[in-house]
C-alpha cells in the first residue's frame, strides 16, 4: 500500500509505509494458528461449535485458551481492514498517477474478481477454509455499493453494521441463562461438519466438499457475518486520512484503538475459551450462544492489532530500527502475504489431512499449535529469501499479470505497476 504524497508518479521504495507490512507479516501467524486447529480431524471433538477438540492435557487446555482468547475471529477483521485500505490507496495512487475513474474501478473489480477465481482454486485443492474468495465478493459488493461514497456515508454504515452486531451479541448474551441445559441439547450448529473433508482419506471426495462449502464460506463470511465487511468500510475510512502512512499525526487515536479494541478482543474470547477448558460448563445449545459475542468482539481485537503494530512501526521508525533482521523478515513476508498464506495451506493440507499423508491423527492441539509456529516461520524464512534475491512473491506476481492490462492511451486505463509500486498491490489474505 502506497504512501499518500500529492507528487504524481511512482513512489520509491524507501516510503513505503511499514506498519501494513509489519501487520501483515506477524498476523499471518495467528492465521496459521487459527486454521490448523482445522485439522485435528482424529481427535475426540467438543460438544458445541468449537472446533478445538476435547484437551487431552495442560498443555492442549493452554494451546486452546490462547487461541480462542487472542487468536480466533480476531486475526481475520484485521487483514480485511487492511484489505479495505489497500483498495483506497491503489486507487488513489493510480489516479494521482494520470488513470481516470472508470479505469480504476475497472481494475478493482478485475482484482477482485480474480480474487475470487485464487479463492476457489484454493477451496478445490487445499483448504475449505478459504478467506480469499470472501474477501473478493465482499469487495466487489462494497466497491460498487460504497468505495467512491463521502466519509459520511461509510462512518454512518460502519456504525450501523456495528450496531446490528452489537444487538445481536446483546440478545445472544441475554438469551444464554433460557436455553436448555437438557442432556438433549443439540448445539444447533455442527462446524466438524464442514472440515469432514480433512478426515476423508479419498483426494476426490474430499475436493468435492471443498468446494460445496466453498461458497458458503466466502458469502457467509464476505458479507454475511459482518464483520468483515465492516472492517473493509473502517479500511475505505482510515487509508483517505493515513492512518498507516503517518501513524505519528494519529498516535492518540491508535493508542485509544488498541487499547480499547485488544481488551474487547480479549474479554470477549474469555467466556468460550473458559468454556473450552472446562472451566465453564455450559452445554452444546448454552455454548452457541457464545459465538456472535465472541465474533461481534473480534472486529474490535483485530482493529486493536492493527493500531497496535503501527505504533511499534512508529517507535521503529522514530529510533532508525527498521533495518533489523527481524522486522525486515515480516516486512518482506507482509510484502508477499498471498504467497505465505497459500503456502501455509501447501505446508499444511497434503501433510495434516487424512486425504494426504495424515499426521494430524497423531497431534493435538499443543502439538498442532507448535506445527503452526513452525509453518508460519517457514514462510517468513521464504519471503526474506525472496526478499534478498529481489524476487516478488509467485501469487503477487500473477495476480498482478491478470488485473493489470495495458492501454494505448495513457491516463485512461491503469497499466501494469514498475517495481517500485509493487507495495501498493498486496492482496492480504
Amino acid at each position: 500500500m502506497p504512501r499518500q504524497t500529492p507528487v504524481l508518479g511512482p513512489t520509491g521504495t524507501t516510503d513505503r509505509a511499514l506498519a501494513p507490512d509489519l501487520a501483515r507479516g506477524f498476523m499471518l501467524l495467528f492465521i496459521a494458528l487459527a486454521n490448523s486447529v482445522w485439522y485435528l480431524w482424529a481427535a475426540t471433538p467438543s460438544d458445541g461449535p468449537a472446533m478445538h477438540p476435547v484437551p487431552e492435557g495442560s498443555l492442549d487446555s493452554a494451546a486452546q485458551f490462547f487461541t480462542i482468547v487472542a487468536v480466533d475471529m480476531r486475526s481475520y477483521p484485521m487483514f480485511a481492514f487492511l484489505f479495505g485500505y489497500g483498495m483506497t490507496q491503489l486507487a488513489r495512487r493510480q489516479e494521482a498517477a494520470g488513470a481516470d475513474v472508470r479505469g480504476v474501478n475497472a481494475l478493482l473489480r478485475r482484482r477482485n474478481l480474480w480474487l475470487v477465481v485464487f479463492g476457489f482454486v484454493h477451496a478445490l485443492l487445499l483448504w475449505m477454509g478459504d478467506i480469499l474468495g470472501a474477501y473478493g465478493v465482499a469487495g466487489l459488493v462494497l466497491g460498487w455499493l460504497f468505495f467512491r461514497r463521502r466519509d459520511v456515508t461509510l462512518v454512518v454504515w460502519g456504525a450501523v453494521l456495528t450496531g446490528l452486531m452489537a444487538l445481536g451479541s446483546a440478545l445472544s448474551l441475554l438469551a444464554l441463562p433460557f436455553v436448555s441445559g437438557s442432556e438433549n441439547a443439540s448445539g444447533g450448529l455442527d462446524m466438524s461438519e464442514m472440515a469432514g473433508n480433512i478426515g476423508d482419506p479419498s483426494v476426490l471426495s474430499a475436493a468435492a466438499d471443498r468446494v460445496l462449502n466453498w461458497p458458503l464460506v466466502s458469502v457467509g463470511q464476505g458479507l454475511l457475518g459482518l464483520v468483515v465487511p465492516t472492517a473493509i468500510l473502517l479500511g475505505f475510512w482510515a487509508a483517505r486520512r493515513g492512518f498507516l502512512e503517518e501513524p505519528g499525526r494519529h498516535l492518540t487515536a491508535l493508542r485509544w484503538v488498541a487499547g480499547l479494541g485488544i481488551t474487547v478482543g480479549w474479554l470477549g474470547g474469555l467466556p468460550e475459551a473458559l468454556n473450552q477448558v472446562g472451566l465453564w460448563d455450559l452445554d452444546p445449545d448454552q455454548s452457541l450462544m457464545l459465538t456472535f459475542p465472541h465474533m461481534f468482539t473480534g472486529l474490535f481485537g483485530g482493529l486493536g492489532y492493527v493500531a497496535l503494530i503501527a505504533l511499534v512501526a512508529h517507535r521503529l521508525q522514530e529510533r532508525g530500527r527498521t533495518g533489523g533482521v527481524v522486522v525486515s523478515a515480516l516486512t518482506a513476508t507482509g510484502k508477499r502475504s498471498l504467497s505465505a498464506y497459500l503456502a501455509q495451506s501447501v505446508l499444511c493440507a497434503p501433510v495434516l489431512a487424512a486425504w494426504g499423508l495424515g499426521l494430524a491423527a497423531h497431534m493435538t492441539s499443543w502439538t498442532m499449535f507448535l506445527y503452526a509456529v513452525a509453518v508460519w516461520l517457514a514462510t517468513v524464512a521464504g519471503a526474506l529469501a525472496l526478499e534478498r534475491a529481489g524476487r516478488r512473491g509467485p501469487a503477487e506476481v500473477l495476480l498482478r499479470r491478470l488485473s493489470y492490462r495495458r492501454s494505448p492511451e495513457p491516463g485512461r486505463t491503469p497499466s501494469a505497476p514498475s517495481p517500485e509500486e509493487e507495495h501498493q498491490e498486496r492482496t492480504s489474505p
